[in-house]
């Protein structure tokens, strides 16, 4: 079920309101009924795999919990190796055997193919196959208790708001929420709805106008002037944020309506100075998952620079296999790999310096977000041909019938002049407000009077000037 569509209207404010009304000893079983439901109304048949891994997770959290020793280590493997093998299958078998064929092609074993899977890709696997990850992970490592009640666990894997886009959250984050009685109170309330309006709000107004144009022109990268190719690349830049902190600022949202607290997975991150900022305040949740559960284990930063060098390429590299089965996404990791690793060999060496006007915020904000712009090429294009072709064609910059071009292909994929201001317009709007007002604007307290205008000015905007094709959200397909 997505956020933005007709059933998701119905099914919110039915399923809060049903939490408040039920006896808390029944609440649990409400969620987690409520989220077997959201997640069954896209394919059915999925939810098995979701049960799958849970039943396999749920005990092995007990038998760590309950050994020690390699017997301890050996369910641990066990838990992990199910969890991944689920994931490799689904996610990445096809990727596996399509560069097997072609190498075995290479080298004259053309009939040595080997067989394709006609599957398709569970929505959310990346993100709650990481999540039961880190439950028996810090089981393990002794900060949290394994869980008992084999409700409770399920839930945490599969609790609505977060399960198909996250956020990735932590056992001893989320866990013992679910245990613990929330009254009805109308301060959270309000602070969950104005979350969720100002998601509905990017992911509606800003992230799905924008892909009218970035689809059509990155679809067909061919047919397009090199400036119709620049504006969807910065178009995309500017979608992908809106339609993912989007989605988490519904998620979190509509948690906390029922007193639930998720992690914040977005910083406004645009607002970076260096990339190594970016990385602080963009996906939260997915960034501290590397960093905790991946990085640290190989050793961080404690072995010396070129050990450090080498731990974030692993990071980088996995966290763009992570994101999709395709060598978009793995070059989309080697390029942040190139990014991250030159600023902190310019960083730690005191001969080599910046341009002074790098380490200005506004500049440096800049610089960042052209880097971050021509990653995101590879990210959103079909495949690394339609990529190099974009990138290839806007550095020719050839300026030859530039305007005509772009006002031609406006209104051919039915984005006309109008569509252009609205989008500007929208985004100025979205970067003003984000910048000038308080990043825990949602968490202060505010006067009912202020809650009204906020929720009926955004609420005349969405339905003003919203894009209603319930289109899906950009990370269901990780």
């Amino acid at each position: 079920m997505l956020f933005n569509s007709y059933q998701f209207l119905i099914f919110f404010p039915v399923v809060t309101l049903l939490y408040f009304l039920l006896p808390h000893k029944f609440r649990w079983l409400h969620l987690l009924a409520a989220s077997c439901f959201f997640y069954m109304s896209f394919i059915p048949v999925y939810i098995l795999i979701l049960f799958f891994t849970i039943i396999i997770d749920y005990f092995a959290g007990i038998l760590i919990e309950s050994h020690s020793g390699p017997h301890k280590k050996k369910y641990l493997i066990a838990s992990l190796v199910a969890n991944i093998g689920v994931l490799a299958v689904f996610k990445y078998y096809n990727f596996f055997i399509d560069n097997s064929n072609q190498l075995l092609a290479h080298f004259g074993f053309t009939a040595c193919h080997l067989p394709y899977l006609s599957i398709l890709l569970p929505i959310g696997l990346s993100f709650h196959t990481f999540q039961a990850m880190s439950y028996t992970i810090e089981v393990y490592r002794g900060h949290q208790k394994a869980e008992r009640h084999m409700g409770i666990y399920a839930l945490y894997v599969m609790f609505y708001p977060q399960l198909v886009a996250g956020p990735i959250e932590r056992p001893q984050n989320l866990l013992h929420q679910f245990r613990e009685y929330h009254p009805f109170d109308s301060q959270k309330l309000l602070e969950g709805l104005r979350l969720m309006a100002w998601g509905f709000f990017k992911k509606i107004v800003i992230a799905d106008r924008l892909s009218l144009y970035v689809n059509a022109v990155y679809n067909h990268p061919d047919d397009y002037h090199y400036l119709n190719l620049l504006i969807a690349t910065l178009f995309f830049s500017i979608q992908i944020y809106c339609d993912f902190s989007g989605y988490s600022d519904i998620a979190i949202g509509a948690a906390r309506t029922m007193g639930f607290h998720l992690m914040t997975n977005f910083n406004r991150p645009y607002f970076s100075k260096n990339i190594q900022e970016f990385w602080k305040r963009w996906h939260i949740s997915l960034s501290t998952w590397f960093k905790d559960y991946l990085y640290i284990s190989l050793g961080g930063n404690r072995k010396g620079l070129k050990r450090m060098y080498f731990n974030l390429s692993v990071v980088f590299l996995l966290s763009g296999l992570w994101h999709g089965a395709n060598w978009t996404f793995i070059i989309w990791g080697a390029l942040h790999t190139l990014y991250i690793i030159s600023y902190l060999i310019i960083k730690n060496h005191s001969k080599i310096k910046w341009p002074g006007f790098v380490n200005s915020r506004l500049p440096g904000m800049l610089f960042t977000f052209i880097l971050t712009t021509l990653a995101w090429v590879f990210f959103r294009a079909n495949n690394v041909h339609d990529a190099n072709t974009i990138i290839s064609h806007i550095l020719t910059m050839d300026t030859k019938n530039a305007f005509v071009s772009v006002v031609q292909s406006a209104s051919s994929i039915e984005f006309g002049p109008s569509s252009f201001v609205i989008a500007l317009s929208m985004i100025c709007l979205m970067f003003v407000f984000e910048r000038l007002v308080p990043a825990n604007l949602f968490s202060l307290n505010k006067k009912p009077l202020t809650d009204i205008i906020f929720l009926s000015f955004i609420s005349v905007l969405i339905i003003s000037l919203g894009v209603f094709y319930n289109n899906s959200f950009i990370y269901f397909q990780f």
